[in-house]
C-alpha cells in the first residue's frame, strides 16, 4: 500500500490536472447531455455528445503537448535591496521536433508574480522574466518550477514540477541616513585617546602595478612606466589599524527595531565604501575580514542577509581590541568598551522620499 502512495505522489509531481471553472462548467454540460441522449435517443443529442467529449480529449492531448519535452533554467540576482524589483530570468528549451508550445506559465512557490511565454517554438529556447519584490531581508529558498498551461480551450490546467534548487539574497535597506562615526573609530585608540597615523604612513611595499585613475601621482614608478609605456604606481598593505570593523550584537527578540539595527548596520557598512575606507563585519558567528570597495559591501549585506536576532545571543567577539570597533545594539551591552557605539531605536533622520 505504501508504494502505491509513492508511486502515486510520484505521478502527483510530475503531472497534475485541475479543472478551470469553465472547464467544469463544459464537463457538467456534457454528462447532462449525455444523460438527456440516453432518455430520450435523439441523434442529434447523441452528435453533440460525441463533439464535446472530443474537444475534452483534444484540449488534454494539446495541452500535455505543451508543458512536454520543456527544458527550464531558472538565473537569479546575486543579491537584490529589500523592497527592490527581483527580476528572475527562465531560459525555456524546446526539445519537441515539430510541436510548439504555446500559452506556457512558470510559477514558483512563494512568488507571486508568474513568468508566461506565449509561443516556444519546436526546437528553439526563449527567455521569460517575473518581477517580485519582498519587504522583509532574508534568504528565500527556490525549489520547484511548476510549468502549467490552459492551452488551447481553458477548460482545464495542466502542471508538471520542474525541480530547481537555487535562493534569493534579499540583501536589507542601506541608505539610511546616519550621523558619522566618532573621530578615531576603526583606529587603534590608548588612554582614551585617538591615535591617528601622519599623513602619507604606509604599510609594507607589495609591488608594481598598473595606474589607475584616483591613485597618488607620488606613487609612480617612473622608471617602469617608462620600460613598460603604460604608468605603473607602487602598491603598499593597508595598515591593519585603518580598517573600520561593525560589530553586530544580535541579542534580542525579532522585531522592527531589530531589523532598523540591521539596516543602521548595513548603512553604516555603505558609507564607509563610498568614503574608500576598508571595513569588516562581525554579526554573531559570522565575520566579514576587512577589505574594501564594492564587493566588500556586497560579502557584508550577504552576511547581514542572514543574520537571526534571539534572546540568548552571545556578545560580539571582535578579532581586534574593540576600541577599534562600532557597535551596534539594542541593549548596549559593553557599549563603553567601544569607540563608538548606535545602541537602541536607530538615531536616524529618513531622507525625503
Amino acid at each position: 500500500m505504501t508504494g502505491v502512495r509513492r508511486a502515486w505522489a510520484r505521478l502527483r509531481a510530475w503531472r497534475r490536472i485541475r479543472f478551470t471553472f469553465g472547464g467544469l462548467v463544459f464537463s457538467l454540460g456534457a454528462l447532462a447531455v449525455g444523460f438527456a441522449a440516453m432518455n430520450t435517443a435523439n441523434n442529434l443529442l447523441y452528435l453533440l455528445l460525441g463533439a464535446m467529449l472530443g474537444l475534452i480529449v483534444v484540449s488534454s492531448w494539446l495541452s500535455e503537448q505543451a508543458i512536454r519535452g520543456l527544458d527550464v533554467r531558472r538565473h537569479t540576482p546575486h543579491g537584490v535591496t529589500v523592497s527592490h524589483e527581483v527580476r528572475i530570468q527562465y531560459e525555456v528549451i524546446n526539445h519537441k521536433r515539430r510541436l510548439s508550445s504555446l500559452a506556457v506559465e512558470l510559477r514558483e512557490q512563494g512568488l507571486p508574480v508568474a513568468a508566461f511565454l506565449p509561443h516556444v517554438g519546436a526546437g528553439e529556447e526563449t527567455t521569460a522574466r517575473s518581477a517580485n519584490r519582498f519587504v522583509r531581508r532574508g534568504i528565500y529558498p527556490l525549489g520547484t518550477v511548476t510549468i502549467s498551461t490552459s492551452f488551447p480551450f481553458g477548460l482545464f490546467l495542466k502542471e508538471r514540477d520542474v525541480e530547481i534548487p537555487g535562493e534569493l539574497v534579499i540583501w536589507p535597506r542601506h541608505d539610511r541616513a546616519l550621523r558619522a562615526p566618532a573621530p578615531g573609530a576603526g583606529k587603534s585608540r590608548a588612554l582614551g585617546i585617538a591615535l591617528t597615523r601622519a599623513a602619507g604612513t604606509r604599510g609594507d611595499y607589495r609591488g608594481l602595478r598598473e595606474y589607475r585613475p584616483g591613485d597618488d601621482p607620488k606613487d609612480i614608478h617612473w622608471r617602469s612606466s617608462a620600460r613598460f609605456e603604460v604608468p605603473v604606481v607602487r602598491e603598499y598593505d593597508r595598515d591593519s589599524s585603518e580598517s573600520l570593523w561593525i560589530c553586530l550584537d544580535l541579542a534580542g527578540q525579532p522585531s522592527e527595531e531589530s531589523e532598523a539595527l540591521v539596516e543602521v548596520t548595513a548603512s553604516l557598512a555603505a558609507r564607509a565604501q563610498a568614503e574608500g575606507k576598508r571595513f569588516g563585519l562581525v554579526a554573531g558567528g559570522r565575520t566579514v575580514p576587512p577589505a574594501a570597495g564594492a564587493g566588500q559591501l556586497e560579502r557584508v549585506l550577504d552576511a547581514l542577509a542572514r543574520v537571526d536576532f534571539r534572546l540568548d545571543a552571545p556578545p560580539p567577539a571582535p578579532p581586534v581590541d574593540p576600541l577599534r570597533c562600532i557597535l551596534v545594539s539594542l541593549a548596549g551591552r559593553d557599549a563603553a568598551a567601544y569607540a563608538d557605539a548606535f545602541v537602541g531605536a536607530p538615531p536616524v533622520r529618513e531622507e525625503a522620499a
